[in-house]
């Protein structure tokens, strides 16, 4: 048998090189999603990423929001539970708890009914692969919140509610049965304040109804609005209850004003203000 000469040998080692440059310009293979492992998980639109600690406040710490927190825990128990559920559209003014109350009342169900429901938070620009997690997830023997946060659609962008319309009416790409919508928006109709296409001065009656037809879709529609001082003080209350800070509602009152609005995230941003300055972590 002839042995290999040096030529052969460094044809061989250039090959192997090449072979492994290859290999590093190919992405590695995508982990497989277990999807009855962990609390919740991100879609990014053609895979999703685990996310193996939920962060949600305690339900009894959400202040000033009582009718719309048990209607919503009340929703997310029925999907844990496998029962009849509506899809959710939490709309209102910024900072009021729509996405606290939502991430909570996961928590509070997977009490209850441990391992039984997830959330999936699926970022705006990812919508366009929605039906692809619908797949998914109705092969999988778990309830799913898929929850799209801070929705809007600009003037003129008609395929995006037409999309969530095919999603919410039991169109060829609907959720399956398992799984349930929560979206929040800062306005109920969604949709953008001024259609060009639909601004018929003579008939201002279809302009109203054509924004508010997509909410009119969801089963459970709640609305957040604007907290008065009351309930204001009342959250930073509870807030400085539960870590033991001492505050002084004229102090907390200045503060609301200094930043120009009151809300439950004015609330928290003062309850950690109050931590900083007592050298505490929360």
């Amino acid at each position: 048998m002839t042995a290999p000469t040096a030529s052969t040998e460094d044809h061989t080692a250039v090959l192997a090189r090449i072979a492994e440059a290859l290999e590093r310009l190919v992405p590695p293979a995508a982990r497989q999603v277990d999807w009855l492992a962990d609390p919740a998980y991100v879609w990014t639109g053609g895979a999703a990423r685990p996310v193996e600690r939920l962060d949600a406040p305690a339900l009894d710490l959400l202040r000033g929001i009582d009718n719309q927190k048990d209607r919503v825990v009340t929703n997310v128990e029925r999907l844990a539970a496998g029962h009849a559920a509506h899809d959710m559209l939490l709309w209102g003014s910024r900072g009021m708890g729509k996405s606290a109350v939502l991430r909570a009342a996961i928590r509070a169900a997977d009490t209850v009914h441990p391992g039984r429901i997830a959330l999936v938070q699926v970022a705006q620009e990812a919508l366009s692969g929605v039906s692809t997690l619908f797949a998914l997830l109705g092969k999988v023997d778990r309830s799913f919140l898929v929850f799209i946060d801070d929705l809007g659609f600009e003037d003129g962008d008609g395929a995006g509610p037409r999309v969530l319309r095919s999603w919410l009416e039991g169109g060829v790409e609907a959720r399956p049965a398992n799984v349930r919508l929560a979206v929040t928006s800062n306005r109920r109709a969604i949709v953008g304040r001024s259609m060009a296409e639909q601004d018929d001065p003579i008939n201002p009656r279809d302009l109203v109804d054509e924004k508010l037809a997509l909410a009119d879709r969801f089963g459970l529609s709640v609305g957040f609005h604007n907290c008065d001082q009351d309930a204001y003080l009342a959250i930073i209350g509870g807030y400085a209850s539960e870590f033991g800070l001492d505050w002084e509602p004229g102090d907390a009152l200045e503060w609301s004003r200094r930043r120009g609005a009151r809300s439950g995230r004015v609330a928290w941003q003062y309850v950690n203000e109050l931590a900083g300055r007592a050298g505490k972590a929360i």
